[in-house]
């Protein structure tokens, strides 16, 4: 019995805009009662109209009334409150450690859902509901719920972040529009981030585009790298075949030839894996920056995007670097051709034969520095 009674005082001792246990009570001449900080709270927004309301039964005063703490009241709060009276906040989904956390739950907050750019603060669903009922939150501004109000506030004015400045690239708020942004190009908040939306998608596209292109690159080289490897391979099985057949006089020259085609192999392929790193690393950047380029076009927050749009919008340095291509019509049958020529005329051609085919490998050795040069610019403009 005790235990319902405590429950049915709690309605009585609660303040209807802050719906907690009354704090400092303060009584109106229309017998409604708000903790002090409430009250006065709601008055000051209507201090511009110079009629101040009552938020519960709305009737209005004015000049706007003088209240005073009653003492009275406040004992018994204080009194019921030992007895086990507690705040009539229903528990609501308590906040977790990734959770914004309500500014006006006592004890164990509850999960905020909205935050109050007029207010600076976030709110649960229960501590939100005077901005929904009250004519005195009427004009204030809601917003997802979010620990970085603050960045929403001119500094220098304390005044809500609602201009974009095109010409200095920043949110502002009025009073610098009037002031130091005077005479500069701006829009609405909501305006600056429609106009930077479609850039932003622009940017997304391009930056789309770059990655397949680059990853169409990255798989022709390997696809040219497998050919000329198997390439090679053939071409060392043939050259031994060949040689085998030859008499002891050229033996000496078939193992030169031998090490010639697998010294270039091994460089050919050296200097392609450092290109598909390379690749691999522009892409993995890339993509990096589409994925944050993505997590940007789902914020909703105008302010907050705008503020980390100039982040992304940034262009690498790597947008015009030249195309490498990893030819896969250079083989090496002309030396298996030129080794069987050279098995049926011996002595006869050796000398020229063998300068023929050293002039086909280094063919392919000249190819592979340019493109180690290559690889070099685009390193340096990189690093620009």
């Amino acid at each position: 019995m005790a235990e319902a009674n405590i429950l049915g005082l709690q309605d009585q001792f609660s303040c209807p805009i802050c719906l907690d246990i009354l704090k400092d009570p303060v009584g109106l001449l229309c017998g409604h009662t708000f903790c002090m900080v409430c009250i006065n709270g709601c008055w000051d927004q209507e201090d511009q109209k110079g009629v101040y309301s009552c938020p519960q039964c709305k009737e209005t005063f004015t000049p706007r009334p003088v209240v005073g703490k009653n003492t009275f009241l406040a004992e018994v709060v204080e009194t019921l409150k030992k007895t086990g009276l507690q705040a009539t906040r229903p528990a609501y989904c308590s906040a977790g450690p990734e959770d914004v956390e309500c500014g006006s739950c006592t004890g164990r907050k509850s999960k905020a859902i909205k935050s109050c750019l007029v207010c600076l603060a976030s709110f649960c669903e229960t501590h939100l509901q005077p901005h929904y009922e009250s004519p005195a939150f009427k004009k204030h501004k809601l917003v997802e719920a979010s620990r970085r109000l603050q960045e929403q506030i001119c500094s220098q004015h304390d005044k809500l972040l609602e201009v974009y400045c095109h010409t200095d690239q920043q949110c502002i708020c009025a009073l610098c529009m009037l002031h130091k942004h005077k005479g500069h190009d701006t829009v609405s908040v909501a305006a600056g981030r429609a106009d930077k939306q479609k850039q932003l998608l622009e940017m997304q596209g391009n930056s789309k585009q770059r990655i397949q292109e680059r990853e169409k690159e990255l798989q022709e080289l390997i696809k040219a790298m497998e050919t000329h490897k198997r390439s090679a391979q053939t071409a060392v099985q043939e050259t031994e075949r060949i040689f085998t057949e030859l008499i002891k006089s050229i033996e000496r020259r078939c193992s030169e030839l031998t090490a010639l085609i697998r010294a270039q192999e091994e460089a050919a392929v050296s200097r392609a894996e450092k290109v598909m790193k390379q690749l691999e690393k522009e892409i993995a950047k890339l993509k990096r920056r589409d994925a944050e380029i993505e997590e940007l076009s789902h914020t909703e927050d105008p302010v907050r995007f705008l503020q980390s749009f100039q982040s992304v919008a940034t262009p690498t340095g790597s947008s015009n670097l030249p195309t490498i291509k990893f030819s896969s019509t250079l083989t090496f049958q002309d030396v298996i051709t030129s080794v069987s020529q050279l098995r049926e005329n011996v002595e006869k051609c050796y000398n020229a034969e063998f300068e023929k085919i050293s002039s086909g490998v280094q063919a392919w050795k000249s190819h592979h520095q340019q493109l180690n040069r290559m690889v070099m610019e685009r390193r340096k403009q990189d690093f620009q």
